[in-house]
C-alpha cells in the first residue's frame, strides 16, 4: 500500500502552509518521502530553511522549496500567490495548515482581528488566488486544518472580529468555524470541477501553539504532555492528501481518517454564503 501511494504521489506538487513545525512539518516530511514535489510556506526564513533541511534529510527528496510569507498580511499572500503561480505549472494538493491563537486583541493592517486573519482569512484568500491552478491541475485536493474548537464557535457577521465579547479562545473557535463553513461552501462551488475540499480536526496535539497561551502557559504546557505527538496529529492530513479512498470525497469533516459530523452551525449554507460575500469584501477579491 505504501509503495502504491508513493508511486501515485511522485510528480505531484503539494503546497503546505505553516510547515516549519508541529503537524505541518510532520505531514511535509511524510509527503516528501512519498516522492511529492513539496512547497512549504513559513513566516520566518531561518526556521523555514531549517525545516527544509530536516524534510530533505528525512525523506531523501531534494524537491522541497521554501517560500517566506506572513499570512497575517494580505499583501504578502498576494505576492506569494503571484510568485508561486509564475514559477509552477501545477498544484495538486493545497494544505491550509498554518494556525495560531493570539492572547491579546489586535488587528491587522486590513482591520481584521489577528487570529481570524491567520486562521480563516489567509486560507480564504490564498485558496481563491490559487483556484484556477488547482482546477487546471484536476484531479486536485484542498485540505483545511480546522479543529473541534469550532463546536463552541459562532459567526456574527456584524462583528466578525468578535470585538464585543473578545477572548482568545472565542476568537480561535470562531476562526475554525469560519474555516469549516468555507470548506463546505467551496466544495459546493467546485462541484464537478475535479477539485475536492475537505477539513479535519487533528486532535489535541503537542505543538508550539501552546507556548503562546500567556498566563495559562504553565498549565497548557503540562497538559500538552498528555496530547498526541505531532506525527500522530499529522496522520489525517497525510491521509486526505494521499489516499485513494478519498479521491472523490468532498465537503466533509474528518477526525482520525474518518468523516464525522461537524457543528450544527457549520451546515448553515445561508450563513456560509453571507460569510463568503463578507470575506470577498474584506480580502478585496470582489474588487
Amino acid at each position: 500500500m505504501i509503495n502504491e501511494i508513493s508511486f501515485k504521489m511522485k510528480g505531484k506538487t503539494i503546497l503546505i502552509t505553516g510547515a516549519n513545525s508541529g503537524i505541518g512539518k510532520e505531514a511535509a516530511k511524510e509527503l516528501a518521502k512519498m516522492g511529492a514535489n513539496l512547497v512549504i510556506v513559513c513566516r520566518n526564513k531561518e526556521r523555514g530553511e531549517k525545516a527544509v533541511k530536516e524534510i530533505k534529510s528525512y525523506s531523501a527528496n531534494e524537491a522541497v522549496e521554501l517560500y517566506v510569507c506572513d499570512l497575517s498580511k494580505q499583501t504578502e499572500i498576494r505576492d506569494f500567490a503571484r510568485a508561486f503561480s509564475s514559477e509552477h505549472s501545477r498544484l495538486d494538493v493545497l494544505i491550509n495548515n498554518a494556525g495560531t491563537v493570539y492572547m491579546s486583541y489586535g488587528e491587522t493592517e486590513e482591520g481584521i482581528e489577528r487570529t481570524m486573519a491567520v486562521n480563516y482569512f489567509a486560507p480564504f484568500l490564498l485558496t481563491n488566488l490559487l483556484l484556477d491552478m488547482l482546477i487546471k491541475s484536476a484531479p486536485s485536493r484542498i485540505i483545511n486544518v480546522a479543529s473541534d474548537a469550532h463546536f463552541s464557535g459562532h459567526i456574527d457577521l456584524t462583528d466578525i472580529n468578535s470585538k464585543k465579547n473578545w477572548n482568545p479562545w472565542r476568537a480561535y473557535a470562531n476562526s475554525k468555524l469560519a474555516l469549516v463553513l468555507f470548506t463546505y461552501e467551496l466544495a459546493r462551488r467546485l462541484k464537478d470541477k475535479g477539485v475536492t475540499v475537505n477539513c479535519l480536526h487533528p486532535g489535541a496535539v503537542r505543538t508550539n501553539i501552546w507556548t503562546h497561551t500567556g498566563i495559562l502557559r504553565p498549565f497548557m504546557m503540562f497538559a500538552s504532555l498528555f496530547m498526541k505527538s505531532p506525527r500522530k496529529g499529522a496522520e489525517t492530513i497525510i491521509y486526505l492528501a494521499s489516499s485513494q479512498e478519498v479521491e472523490h470525497v468532498t465537503g466533509k469533516y474528518f477526525v482520525n481518517n474518518k468523516a464525522r459530523p461537524s457543528s450544527k452551525e457549520s451546515y448553515d449554507s445561508d450563513l456560509a454564503i453571507k460569510l463568503w460575500q463578507l470575506s470577498m469584501e474584506l480580502t478585496k477579491l470582489s474588487v
